[in-house]
C-alpha cells in the first residue's frame, strides 16, 4: 500500500522530532559544554590531585573543560547531595567512594539513598592501607601484635584518621577478626595521627600507605602489614593482614557516579574514557607515585562493588556501634 506523499513527509518529521528529544540522541553529541566534577574533599588532598590528573585526561578526550568543584563538609554528604540535585545529563559528576559506602550506615538519616540516587560510572583508584606501630611497641608483625593486645586487653591504643572513616572501620574489623580489644583514638586527618604515633602518644595506627611511606622507610614508624589482598611493590617485605587473618581486606576506594537517570550512552562514554586513562602508561606512572592503584571496572561492576562494600561495612559499623560525630 502506497502512503500519500504529504503523510509520508509528516511521518518523517515526527520521527525526526522524536529522535531530537530522545536522551540517546542527546548522548550522540555529548559533551557540548563544560563538565563539573564535584568532590567532597578540600583542594590539595589525594582525591583532589587524582581528580585533576584524570580531569585533564578527560578534557582532552572529550573536547570540553572538566571543572573540579571542591565541596567539602558532612563527610562528603554535601557534595553527594549537590550531584543528586543536578540534572541527569552527564554534565555533573561525583567523586564517589568509601565515604559514601560508610555514610549509608553511620548516619541515622540522610535525605538520599546513595545506591539508588547515584548511578555508577566507573572505578577510579584504590589507596592501599597499612597497620603501623611506634618502634617502641614489642610487635614486629600481626601475630605478635595480636598476642601483645591479648596480653594487655584494653590498654593498647589504635589510632584512626577520623571517626567514621575507613581507617576506623577497618580497625574495628581487625579487632573483631582477631578477637582483641584496643582503645580507638580518632584524629582529624592522617598527618596529626602519624605525628602522634611517631611521638609515642599512640601505639598503633591504620593509615593510607601514601601518608606514612616516608616515615616507614625512615624507621620512624614500623609497618606490620598492609590491608590489600596481595603485597605491595612499594613494601614487598611487608605481609598482608590476610596472611594471618584469611579473607581480611580493607580498601579506601574511589570512583565516579552521576545522578540516576543519566542516559546509558553517556555513562558508557564516560566509562570508556576514564578506563582508557587508567590504563594509560603515563597516568598509571603518575598514580603510582601517589600510591594509588587504578580500579578499572565497568559501570555494572562498580555498582556491584559499591553494594558489596556497603553491606560489608554496615555489619562492622553496627557491631561496633559507630555513630557519626
Amino acid at each position: 500500500m502506497r502512503i500519500p506523499r504529504r503523510r509520508f513527509i509528516q511521518k518523517l518529521a515526527s520521527a525526526a522530532a522524536l529522535t531530537a528529544f530522545s536522551p540517546n540522541a542527546w548522548a550522540l553529541d555529548y559533551p557540548t559544554r563544560p563538565i563539573h566534577w564535584i568532590i567532597g574533599f578540600p583542594p590539595g588532598g589525594g582525591a583532589d590531585i587524582v581528580a585533576r590528573i584524570m580531569g585533564a585526561w578527560l578534557s582532552q578526550r572529550l573536547g570540553q573543560q572538566i571543572i573540579i568543584e571542591n565541596k567539602p563538609g558532612a563527610a562528603t554528604n554535601i557534595a553527594t547531595q549537590a550531584v543528586i540535585n543536578s540534572p541527569p545529563d552527564g554534565y555533573t559528576l561525583l567523586w564517589a567512594g568509601i565515604s559514601n559506602v560508610i555514610n549509608a550506615t553511620i548516619y541515622g538519616t540522610l535525605p538520599f539513598d546513595f545506591l539508588k540516587d547515584i548511578a555508577p560510572v566507573s572505578g577510579m583508584v584504590v589507596y592501599p592501607m597499612v597497620f603501623e606501630v611506634n618502634p617502641s611497641v614489642p610487635a614486629k608483625n600481626i601475630p605478635e601484635l595480636i598476642a601483645y593486645a591479648k596480653a594487655n586487653p584494653g590498654k593498647i591504643t589504635l589510632a584512626s584518621y577520623g571517626t567514621g572513616t575507613i581507617s576506623q572501620v577497618a580497625g574495628e574489623l581487625f579487632k573483631s577478626r582477631a578477637g582483641i580489644t584496643m582503645v580507638h583514638v580518632p584524629y582529624r586527618g592522617g598527618a596529626p595521627m602519624v605525628a602522634d604515633l611517631i611521638g609515642g602518644q599512640v601505639q598503633v595506627a591504620l593509615d593510607v600507605v601514601a601518608g606514612s611511606l616516608a616515615h616507614i622507610r625512615s624507621g620512624a614508624a614500623r609497618a606490620l602489614a598492609v590491608t590489600t589482598p596481595t603485597r605491595l611493590d612499594s613494601l614487598p617485605d611487608i605481609p598482608t593482614v590476610a596472611e594471618t587473618l584469611p579473607g581480611y581486606e580493607a580498601a579506601a576506594f574511589t570512583g565516579v557516579g552521576v545522578p540516576t537517570g543519566t542516559p546509558e550512552p553517556i555513562i558508557a562514554r564516560l566509562n570508556h574514557e576514564i578506563n582508557a586513562g587508567l590504563n594509560d602508561p603515563g597516568i598509571k606512572a603518575r598514580l603510582a607515585e601517589l600510591m594509588a592503584t587504578p580500579l578499572v571496572l565497568t559501570p555494572a561492576e562498580f555498582g556491584a562493588y559499591m553494594a558489596a562494600e556497603t553491606a560489608k561495612w554496615a555489619k562492622v559499623i553496627k557491631l561496633a556501634n559507630i555513630k557519626a560525630e
